[in-house]
């Protein structure tokens, strides 16, 4: 709850918002669905990728 609070009153802070937002983006890392679905492959599932031919 306390969090909480804490969250609501720094959102009425227009600029302590803007400033823990743009530091929360810049922290988050790389994200990408490939990446993601390749690291669940290669740690979770325990499989390889495989070549797929692409005819046009």
């Amino acid at each position: 709850v306390e969090c909480q609070q804490r969250a609501g009153r720094a959102f009425l802070d227009r600029d302590q918002w803007t400033r823990k937002s743009i530091r929360n983006v810049a922290r988050a890392g790389w994200f990408s669905s490939d990446r993601a679905i390749r690291e669940y492959c290669e740690k979770i599932w325990k499989v390889q990728p495989v070549q797929v031919r692409l005819d046009r």
